[in-house]
């Protein structure tokens, strides 16, 4: 009987099966989707390769994240996946010297030059197969797709590939902007690209020979082309083979060789009997016991009905209401008495306009003789695009539109809690009036796009997913953190054996707990309040809405139509506004008939340089977006409002450096990051003095960004500590040989009662994580000048730079000493000026009794990559801006606070909430750069010195 060897290569989403003779020659080859049915799926397979070889013996060894324990429970041999693929490599493409691999969940590179090392995605599946997926499905496609439409890309957008949620965030609105699919395509696979290299190179360079394995770089020429492009790498430089997406399986068969051989037929038969495993994760209770319970549930969910009336009956006045949401358009018309007459729901399927239309046709279709709209209203992430678009006659912010509709449905509701498609809302109303408002930050998990792209990886769609939960008898805890630990948790689940059922049961848990813990943050469920209202497209699943009330023990009000409550609402809005006024919508036949062009520029009126999608819909009606401030939009920029931001920049980095020939002792390069954004008044005074050249890399953008993003060592810092690396790399491309980045561990303590004035570690530290990452500095091709130094006083600094300039350029101590004293005194001057340029800003705006905006971040939160341009935004609406050190606060600071006050930077946000507190004609916004652990206190911190107050917090 012959004899093969067996290599099963069981991943997150597929499953590869190679079988292999004594040559090493192939005999059967599959790649399959399991779609979470990873016993029937390899039985089939083997079944398959059965019809192909016969009766033969086989000798099996499994690989692959899902591979562990069923390898365990089947009594066969188990090879790690990265050894798996070294060996085939070393079989297959014995020149490569890097292998990038990316799987459905798992991203890895492997380094072969001096051994074998390997960087692996760990609990993110950002940049995976799972994320090109999820994506496609967002542009109403799939994989094949995207790769299609990506061979036609004009522009690339920056787009986040940290994980799918992220990187919604950024398409969505570019999608609702009507921006082209083959940029957003393209966008999307060079965003899986820097991922892969700055989440998993972590500051070792991809050198040499590379080989591209796994499914998406096997499928997808184009994503492959996009890594070709940003790595620079020549054909000669790629090793290719035409089975790369089953290295791991082929590498698992060749390790075959020392199994125990197993009758085919008799493994077959031991799968089809399934093979059980043990539960390790926790299970939750089931959401119904019984028909009986699910019952009463919906009988008790039957009131919160509106009143309907059929659209051909009804004669009279029509208010209109569209909601553009984020995946969705919803659209809702309602007569003068309230009564719903046509209702909308669809998914936006990559283009908003063409949906909006879509269902605008069909309303003119339904609409009577004798029916008029006299009045319409948009809401929603597409607000502004449809109201343009079709000539609306108002536009609202959909906190309202909701809050609205919500009261509609209970005049006394305590709170609203909304869940869309890839945000969630939590409204606290006081007396009808709207007294907090608590969005998801940057993260979307468990929100209804969620659901559905775990619904359609395993088959489902979103209703029959819903379904599948309600009698589960023992759904699976995912936890209450982000998408991607949920994942994590759900592959463990599959790998146990859990059913779907278990799975979506758990997944309407999960997304409730989310909800509650961890975007309002509820200490208590009892903080919810008594009458609740839900909504949201979510909420049209029961296991969703029977979660909610297992876990905060509360009996909602769930409305009939809590898929379009904010359509609903903006026609309330629309009725509620309307006084006899003509209304501005174009007519039906003319929105059947609309067409618009579509295209992408930049902005020239800054060094901001802006892409802008203009949308141009003839009449002189133009939708542009992208733009920071109103010069994108061809309106001249306003100056009523004073932006402190602005001077604060110019104020600290306006020194004119020494020419080349006064420069005698020669040039030094800063990279203008982190606390070069406080100090360097004094470092270009300092240096100037001693004769030599100050070089300072420009603002940050993101080609500045993807300069350095080679060498950056983790994907968990935060963004301005990332684009050190590109500073550093713009100063080496310019030439620069010496570079001068300190170590600066303590600022001068500015609040006396504080307990310390340090520096945060990243801050602290970044220079040395750049002397080891960047390959330049390493070599020791750049002297890389990083002295740790203390701003704790004029002698303390002094010490220290007497040490440095002694030693190392042998400069007289006296020299030192007075170049020292009047950088002292400049960078004291620095801050006096912004504090002096706010107190009359101050006054100002006191004098024309307008309201400002205090901006509280730290010093490089002023640099307009980090920033994002929100201080000209605010600046433009006529609201002055300040800076949280250019406030005059003339109290002593209240002290202690809850938090351990240790930090410089953050006294200044604890002072600038207080005085913000003190007044009726301020109010703050924090800036936080996600990645930055110590704002886990600050942001808490901040907001109870606020709320305290009643002041609104925003983050």
């Amino acid at each position: 009987m012959k004899r093969y060897r067996v290599g099963v290569d069981v991943g997150s989403t597929t499953i590869k099966v190679i079988l292999l003779d004594e040559n090493n020659e192939i005999i059967y080859k599959r790649y399959e989707r399991h779609c979470a049915r990873i016993q029937e799926t390899m039985t089939e397979l083997l079944v398959e390769a059965r019809s192909i070889v016969g009766k033969c013996i086989l000798h099996i060894r499994m690989t692959g994240s899902g591979a562990i324990n069923l390898a365990k429970a089947l009594e066969t041999g188990f090879v790690q996946e990265v050894a798996a693929v070294a060996v085939a490599l070393k079989e297959k493409l014995p020149q490569t010297d890097v292998a990038i691999e990316l799987g459905g969940e798992d991203a890895k590179i492997i380094y072969f030059d001096n051994g074998i090392e390997e960087r692996m995605n760990g609990v993110c599946a950002g940049g995976t197969g799972a994320f090109i997926d999820q994506m496609a499905a967002l542009l109403q496609t799939d994989a094949k797709g995207l790769d299609d439409a990506a061979k036609k890309y004009k522009q690339i957008y920056p787009i986040a590939a940290r994980c799918g949620v992220f990187a919604k965030t950024d398409i969505q609105p570019l999608i609702n902007e009507g921006a082209a699919v083959p940029d957003l395509a393209a966008s999307i696979f060079q965003a899986v690209v820097n991922q892969t290299i700055s989440g998993l190179a972590c500051g070792r360079p991809i050198r040499g020979c590379v080989a591209f394995l796994g499914g998406p770089l096997h499928f997808l020429p184009e994503l492959k082309k996009a890594f070709a492009r940003t790595l620079e790498l020549t054909p000669d430089k790629m090793a290719e083979s035409e089975d790369s997406h089953l290295f791991a399986a082929f590498g698992a068969a060749l390790n075959a060789d020392e199994e125990m051989g197993v009758e085919i037929d008799a493994f077959i038969e031991k799968m089809q009997q399934g093979i059980q495993m043990q539960f390790e994760i926790k299970r939750l209770d089931p959401l119904f016991e019984s028909e009986s319970e699910y019952k009463e549930f919906c009988d008790r969910h039957s009131d919160a009905v509106v009143f309907k009336k059929d659209i051909s009956e009804y004669r009279g006045k029509c208010f209109l209401g569209i909601d553009a949401g984020s995946t969705t358009t919803k659209m809702a018309l309602i007569g003068e008495a309230g009564e719903l007459l046509f209702s909308y729901y669809a998914n936006n399927r990559g283009n908003p306009i063409h949906t909006a239309i879509d269902a605008m046709v069909k309303l003119g279709e339904k609409l009577p003789d004798g029916a008029e709209i006299v009045r319409s209203c948009s809401t929603g992430y597409g607000e502004a695009l449809l109201k343009t678009a079709f000539s609306l006659d108002v536009g609202e912010v959909e906190t309202v539109a909701h809050c609205t509709a919500a009261t509609f449905f209970d005049c006394d509701a305590d709170c609203i809690l909304d869940i869309g498609g890839q945000d969630m809302k939590f409204i606290r109303l006081k007396n009808g009036v709207v007294d907090n408002v608590i969005l998801n930050e940057a993260c979307s998990s468990g929100c209804g796009s969620f659901i559905e792209s775990f619904a359609a990886s395993l088959g489902y769609d979103a209703e029959g997913f819903a379904n599948e939960a309600l009698y589960a008898k023992n759904p699976v805890d995912l936890g209450t953190r982000c998408t991607v630990f949920m994942n994590s948790n759900v592959k463990q689940a599959q790998k146990e054996g859990a059913s779907v059922s278990d799975i979506s049961a758990g997944l309407a848990y999960s997304v409730i707990k989310n909800a509650l813990f961890k975007v309002i943050k509820l200490g208590d469920v009892s903080e919810l309040g008594n009458r609740i209202v839900v909504q949201g497209g979510t909420f049209y699943n029961h296991a969703v809405l029977r979660a909610f009330e297992k876990v905060s023990g509360k009996n909602a009000v769930c409305p009939d139509i809590s898929g379009i409550m904010g359509a609903f609402g903006a026609a309330l809005i629309a009725k509620n506004g309307y006084t006899g006024q003509k209304s501005t919508m174009l007519s039906f036949e003319e929105i059947a008939t609309l067409t618009y062009k579509t295209k992408v520029t930049r902005c020239s009126g800054c060094t901001n340089n802006c892409i802008l999608t203009i949308n141009d819909f003839g009449n002189g009606r133009r939708h542009i977006t992208g733009n920071r401030c109103e010069k994108g939009i061809g309106t001249k920029l306003s100056t009523a409002a004073p932006n402190l931001v602005q001077y604060k920049r110019e104020r600290i980095f306006a020194y004119e450096p020494l020419s080349e020939e006064d420069a005698f002792r020669g040039t030094i390069g800063i990279p203008r990051v982190l606390n070069i954004y406080e100090n360097f008044p004094f470092w270009a005074t300092f240096w100037k003095e001693l004769g030599f050249k100050v070089v300072l890399s420009p603002f940050s953008d993101r080609r500045i960004y993807e300069l350095g993003m080679e060498s950056i060592p983790s994907e968990s810092e935060c963004y301005p500590a990332k684009l050190a690396h590109g500073h550093i790399e713009w100063l080496i491309k310019n030439g620069i040989k010496t570079i001068f980045y300190p170590c600066v561990y303590y600022e001068k303590q500015e609040t006396e009662a504080a307990q310390n004035h340090y520096n945060c570690p990243i801050v602290v530290s970044y220079p040395e994580n750049i002397k080891n990452n960047v390959e330049e500095i390493a070599d020791g091709d750049v002297d890389f000048v990083r002295p740790f130094v203390a701003f704790t006083d004029e002698k303390t600094v002094a010490d220290r730079l007497v040490m440095l300039c002694c030693d190392k350029w042998q400069i007289a101590t006296s020299e030192i000493l007075s170049a020292v004293k009047k950088a002292w005194e400049e960078m004291e001057k620095a801050k006096s000026d912004i504090l002096e340029e706010g107190k009359r800003v101050l006054s100002e705006m006191e004098k024309r009794g307008e309201c400002g905006i205090v901006i509280a971040g730290r010093p490089y939160h002023i640099d307009p990559e980090i920033n994002h341009g929100i201080p000209e935004l605010i600046s433009s609406f006529g609201l002055t801006v300040f800076t949280e050190d250019s406030v005059p606060v003339d109290f002593v600071p209240t002290r202690p606070l809850r938090v351990v006050d240790q930090w410089v930077y953050h006294s200044r946000l604890y002072n600038a909430a207080e005085f913000v507190s003190t007044r009726d004609d301020l109010e703050l916004i924090q800036f936080n750069s996600f990645g930055c652990g110590l704002d886990a206190v600050t942001t808490d911190q901040v907001c109870e010195i606020l709320e305290k107050n009643n002041k609104i917090y925003t983050l």
